[in-house]
């Protein structure tokens, strides 16, 4: 297995070096200290793992993966930033760790990288990290996954989302239903901010397909769904709407 580790701060090396030491005669480690060494490293070897530090100089993480070709290998992001890029992580569903690097976490997401799904449609969840970092106001998606890999769903296409104990259903514009085993908490956290709120325990709605809201405590959507809206959340609801 081929693993490179891209960073800039000699002593983080060191630490990832170290905590790959127990699985060393199943390796090979590459080492590469700036962006652009690291952008024609990855062509070269095709590694399996990247761990990728988000700073790098004057460049960063996403400028190599910008650059790389071949993003057919498993993507472990680290980070000193507890804030930085964090959600545009959660929304791709690509791996990071925060330094100082746990041994614990960092096993974690070892043993989650060496998984082949992790390799799958890297290409397409690196869009999905771009999007969210950009600042040129380019529709944002989101990596939901699926049996065979992810779909990548446009989150302006996301009508609603369904509670169903430890799953969620996320309900689409084009009349199509996904289900995820995550809860509905889980994207109640990623999705907050961006005109979705939740107004049930079990709902999660795209505040822009509502097209009335009823005083016996239910709202209409622009597909004809009628959703319950509770008592505590009755008023932010209809705050959040009346300024859209």
């Amino acid at each position: 297995m081929k693993i490179a580790i891209v960073d800039d701060e000699q002593h983080c090396i060191n630490h990832l070096a170290n905590l790959l030491k127990p699985h060393s005669a199943d390796m090979q480690l590459f080492i590469f200290e700036n962006a652009d060494n690291a952008i024609i490293g990855l062509e070269k070897i095709r590694p399996d793992i990247v761990f990728l530090d988000v700073q790098l100089h004057d460049k960063t993480g996403f400028d190599v993966l910008s650059s790389v070709s071949k993003r057919d290998f498993s993507l472990i992001f680290t980070t000193a930033y507890e804030t930085y890029a964090i959600e545009a992580f959660k929304f791709s569903a690509i791996d990071y760790l925060l330094k100082p690097v746990d041994k614990d976490d960092f096993e974690m997401a070892l043993q989650k990288a060496t998984d082949k799904i992790e390799q799958t449609q890297l290409h397409d969840r690196v869009k999905v990290l771009l999007s969210h970092i950009s600042t040129n106001n380019s529709p944002k998606r989101i990596s939901v996954p699926s049996n065979d890999g992810y779909v990548f769903l446009l989150m302006e296409d996301i009508v609603r989302c369904q509670a169903d104990v430890n799953y969620t259903h996320i309900f689409t514009t084009d009349g199509k239903k996904y289900t995820v085993s995550k809860t509905l908490k889980h994207f109640e956290k990623l999705l907050e901010g961006d005109h979705f709120f939740r107004i049930h325990n079990s709902h999660l709605i795209n505040l822009l397909y509502v097209n009335s809201y009823h005083k016996d405590g239910f709202t209409i959507l622009k597909d004809g769904m009628k959703l319950e809206v509770s008592t505590r959340r009755k008023e932010a609801f209809i705050k959040l709407c009346g300024k859209l």
